[in-house]
């Protein structure tokens, strides 16, 4: 092999491994990173960053292996949709990988859950394993052909209950208790909200695909009204149990705001991509807002003794 032909077939392997490890990162949804972390970190409330091992560890595991677990099963099974979704392919929306990619995937998945898996059952126990068994009942019982809940409404927004996994794993990592159930309810319904969210983006190529989802099925404007509904619901919750009126004031703009998009601004038109990029800005900046106030305040962790409206 001559010099040049050895440069020309460095540089391609080093693209190769370029693509790779940028095709992985977009599996794993980065969009969403800050969204997982405001899970994870929930239930510490004002806890030491800095010095705590098992925070980072988990904190890394959510963000990463987690992530292609649960959005890479998600892309395997959906990898002819994915090709018709324009908001595809970033780091933001998630990959679109080639054939080789998405071969490659299922290993690179079982490779990235090991070390961790390991490392919590030395910290926490055989519950862990558990805690596993139920995380890959909930991804077989979304992304499972045909009868994946995924294509069943309503089941591919209840389904979304199973991030609520994320707190029961942060609160055994890190010894901290249990959130009260009050906070997981308002997690199950964040996480469907969320959700729902996604499935209005993805309206046209899911009805290109030939995929039925509750957006789908009823329609891009009563699913605005549906999240509303759900953020009126987290609202009522806060302020009840918790006390806490600027999370309250937060939860209540949104409803406000998906009222004003479903009657007066976007009505049943679709997002452009650039819209859609700049409302999962958005939504980081609050998540990240959110990860702030619990750190300050953790009002979320304990139920206001002087609950009433």
């Amino acid at each position: 092999m001559t010099d040049a032909s050895a440069t020309v077939s460095t540089l391609t392997g080093r693209q190769g491994l370029r693509s790779d490890a940028r095709f992985l990162v977009q599996v794993s949804r980065p969009g969403l990173w800050s969204t997982t972390a405001l899970f994870y970190l929930l239930p510490l409330g004002h806890t030491d960053f800095i010095h705590s091992g098992r925070l980072w560890l988990g904190l890394i595991f959510v963000l990463f292996p987690l992530g292609l677990l649960l959005y890479g099963v998600n892309d395997l099974a959906d990898a002819e949709a994915d090709q018709l979704n324009p908001r595809k392919g970033t780091y933001m929306f998630g990959s679109r990988g080639g054939r080789e990619q998405l071969a490659a995937l299922r290993w690179q998945i079982v490779a990235a859950q090991l070390p961790f898996l390991a490392a919590f059952y030395w910290l926490v126990g055989p519950r862990i394993l558990w805690w596993y068994a139920i995380l890959l009942l909930a991804v077989g019982l979304y992304n499972a052909p045909r009868f994946g809940w995924k294509g069943h409404p309503p089941f591919d927004v209840l389904i979304q209950a199973s991030y609520l996994l994320v707190f029961v794993l942060s609160s055994w990592l890190n010894n901290v208790s249990q959130l009260p159930w009050e906070t997981f309810l308002f997690g199950a319904l964040f996480a469907m909200h969320s959700h729902v969210f996604g499935e209005v983006m993805d309206i046209e190529p899911d009805r290109l695909s030939g995929r039925r989802t509750t957006a789908t099925m009823i329609g891009r404007v009563r699913a605005k009204f549906l999240i509303a509904a759900f953020l009126c619901v987290e609202a009522i919750l806060v302020r009840f149990y918790f006390r806490d009126w600027m999370v309250t004031g937060f939860l209540a703009l949104g409803a406000v705001w998906f009222v004003l998009d479903a009657t007066l601004l976007w009505q049943n038109r679709a997002y452009r991509p650039k819209e859609m990029r700049l409302f999962l800005w958005g939504w980081n900046i609050a998540a990240a807002l959110g990860i702030f106030w619990n750190w300050a305040q953790g009002t979320l962790i304990h139920l206001n003794s002087s609950r009433g409206l």
